[in-house]
């Protein structure tokens, strides 16, 4: 379907692709990793044809629709529905040549192509994904431009959804969604029809969504068949293998070196000497694996404080006089906790994380802290706070008032910043740099809590994967909102639901929130069928599924054991996941070969588990 070849392409002459080749079939779903600046975002743009190549060649079939979401959507009185069925540009022009064509057997076409298409079942189908990316069902009429620049881009990513092209390339599609958007997000990619290829630095989605990768390195394109553990095994394993060989390379080389050396000038072994000189001149040369540059966060050691670190005594909060956001709230964290925000968007969870910073003042209650304590705070916004004409150096000089030059560079160095990068205009650094710099900032006083608002936007794997290191090094407390699944389940252990103006603990894991989440939007999908139709309110609901818990007591209790037992071995098998990912586990083999062997019997046991779960599901829905 897609054919890059011997693709090469400069910025500015610096070469990001050379002689770059890959193979995209139709229907598969592709993952495009790789280190931020590695030029995928670039591929995208060359593949849409928005940049020219300087050699080799991109071919997509004519007979395929591509699609990407918009950058350019307007900010007027176009209702956000309309917005999302305008994406479907042959519906949209069928629908206005219906109001005016008078030729009646060209309306008949007209009509026979819009039955085709499904055009009459269209705006259901926007409403579903509006629905599914957080917008609620009263506001798909309201203007666009009544929403904010992160919400308007859920509308692009909405309306690109919608068009449903043969061939669908999505950039970070998760960045300006919350937890439960995502969740929506990743069953509807895993089941998408047509061939999608997916820019992501989020773990959980790529392994659930895709079905290859094409890795973006060294200014090349290497493709592999799996998902992203998939991916990062099969590397892992292909550099090793590349380094015993150039290891072993080095030897032969050194002992066939050694021989010409010693008997180049005695007459009865020259004839052998030379044939050994010849012999290296041709032997190829296998590069030895270059270690990569790794980033490791520290945020200090602090010093133990008596719990609690802090309190919300029966707090109000909000922004302004009069009606609060959040009411009543009633919470604690001490040194050893690990707290995870969840809730959509608009529900109240940053403005609980400024409180907790002192950023706000609670409207009624009260919130008491410690003198002493530390806290440090990071969000999205400081970024845009900081001087752009500044530059990291002067930055974190200003942090640590006092200390020599040698000690700012090496706090620095810590969060990835070289000398050039360290002195260079904060205006010129990406996103994830920023963020590195906020987090190098944030730590430098060994706080006692860490506030993490959105704290992996823009991260790439690597670095993702040194905040999760360093937070679960931390001694401190830590509180994190996130729509990376994969972070919340391997930091946290408490979770906190910001739901209708309330914050409550939540009793369960992250899967069993996943279920939550679904099971409230079926409630509310059959609380507004019912509105529509006269039907039974949402409470009614809710006493007929309490009834009907009574009434089969049996199948309710089976259905929550196979749940319970899905979950128990998914989690082994997330664990044991994270073992065949670390790097030491490739230099025992023996330990490798078992660890295979272990995770191919949980993924077997895995499905199983799955259907008896489905079955005990279809088989209390279907009771009467």
């Amino acid at each position: 379907m897609l054919t890059i070849a011997n693709l090469t392409y400069r910025i500015a002459g610096r070469l990001i692709f050379e002689d770059a080749s890959a193979l995209v079939q139709e229907g598969w779903k592709v993952g495009l990793v790789g280190a931020n600046g590695t030029g995928k975002s670039t591929l995208f743009k060359l593949i849409a044809r928005e940049l020219h190549m300087d050699g080799g060649d991109i071919h997509l079939s004519d007979r395929h629709t591509l699609g990407m979401v918009r950058q350019d959507i307007p900010a007027d009185d176009t209702p956000l529905i309309d917005i999302v069925l305008a994406a479907d540009v042959e519906r949209t022009k069928l629908m206005k040549a219906a109001e005016t064509e008078q030729n009646g057997e060209k309306l008949a076409d007209i009509y026979t192509r819009l039955g085709d298409i499904d055009a009459y079942a269209a705006p259901a189908r926007a409403s579903s994904i509006l629905s599914g990316l957080g917008f609620k069902e009263e506001e798909l009429t309201h203007p666009i431009k009544s929403f904010s620049g992160g919400w308007r881009m859920r509308v692009a990513l909405a309306a690109a959804l919608f068009q449903q092209p043969d061939f669908l390339l999505l950039d970070e599609p998760t960045n300006h969604l919350d937890l439960e958007a995502v969740m929506w997000l990743e069953a509807y990619l895993a089941t998408y029809p047509k061939t999608l290829m997916l820019i992501s630095h989020d773990r959980e989605l790529l392994n659930k969504c895709v079905d290859h990768i094409i890795h973006v390195d060294n200014k090349a394109l290497t493709a592999y068949t799996g998902t992203y553990d998939t991916f990062e095994r099969e590397r892992a394993e292909r550099l090793m293998n590349q380094q015993k060989l150039h290891e072993k390379q080095s030897a032969q080389r050194a002992h066939m070196q050694a021989f010409v050396d010693r008997f180049k000038a005695k007459a009865s072994k020259a004839r052998q000497a030379q044939s050994r000189m010849k012999a290296l001149e041709k032997m190829s040369v296998v590069d030895a694996v270059m270690a990569s540059r790794s980033i490791k966060f520290n945020f200090g050691k602090p010093e133990d404080m008596p719990p609690p670190l802090l309190a919300i005594d029966h707090a109000d909060v909000g922004y302004v006089a009069g009606k609060p956001i959040l009411t009543d709230v009633h919470e604690r964290i001490d040194m050893d906790d690990r707290i995870a925000l969840l809730g959509a968007n608009g529900n109240g969870k940053s403005t609980l994380i400024k409180l907790l910073a002192g950023r706000l003042d609670p409207m009624k209650g009260e919130l008491i802290k410690s003198g002493k304590l530390r806290i440090g705070y990071f969000s999205q916004h400081q970024a845009e706070e900081m001087d752009m004409s500044s530059s990291p150096f002067m930055e974190m000089s200003r942090a640590m008032p006092g200390k020599k030059e040698a000690e700012v560079r090496a706090r620095l160095g810590i969060f990835g910043f070289n000398k050039a990068l360290s002195d260079g205009q904060i205006s010129t650094l990406s996103g994830g740099e920023k963020a590195r710099l906020l987090f190098a900032i944030m730590g430098v006083d060994s706080p006692h809590m860490l506030l993490l608002d959105e704290p992996t936007n823009h991260l790439d794997m690597d670095a993702r994967e040194a905040l999760v290191q360093a937070l679960n090094n931390f001694n401190g407390a830590v509180v994190i909102v996130s729509h990376d699944p994969s972070m919340v389940e391997r930091v946290v252990d408490r979770l906190w639901l910001v739901h209708n103006g309330t914050c409550a603990d939540f009793d369960g894991d992250l899967d069993a929130y996943r279920g939550h989440v679904l099971e409230q939007r079926r409630e509310e999908r059959r609380a507004g069928k019912a509105e529509k139709t006269g039907g039974p309110n949402k409470k009614e609901l809710q006493k007929a599924l309490n009834d009907k818990k009574k009434r089969w007591p049996d199948l309710y209790k089976a259905m929550g054991i196979a749940e319970n037992a899905y979950a128990k071995q998914n989690k082994m098998k997330k664990s044991m996941e994270a073992d065949m990912a670390a790097p030491d586990t490739y230099e025992n083999e023996d330990k490798l070969r078992g660890l295979q062997i272990d995770y191919a019997r949980i993924v077997a046991e895995l499905e199983e588990l799955e259907d008896v779960w489905m079955k005990a599901m279809a088989a209390f829905e279907a009771a009467e």
